[in-house]
């Protein structure tokens, strides 16, 4: 993917004002694996925060450890600041 690619793409979903046009435009360009990829990885990234272990993300989620882990070298990297995740 070319960077002015994904520009493309972020342009795109900035765009969508509410969260169905944004679940209507993902279904629409994902696979269903692909859809279900993105809210596991969410997942991963609130229950790091939360301070879960990653062999405990790992297990309750069904995800591999290096999986888990690059969430946490994200979490590291500054990624993620700027939302706010809660539990739901």
């Amino acid at each position: 993917m070319t960077k002015r690619h994904l520009n493309e793409l972020c342009e795109l979903l900035a765009q969508l004002d509410t969260a169905g046009e944004v679940r209507s435009f993902l279904q629409g360009l994902l696979t269903d694996k692909e859809l279900g990829e993105i809210p596991t990885r969410l997942q991963i990234v609130k229950l790091l925060k939360e301070g879960a272990s990653q062999r405990e993300i790992a297990a309750q989620l069904g995800v591999g450890i290096a999986t888990v882990t690059r969430g946490a070298k994200e979490i590291k990297s500054g990624r993620f600041k700027a939302l706010k995740l809660d539990s739901k």
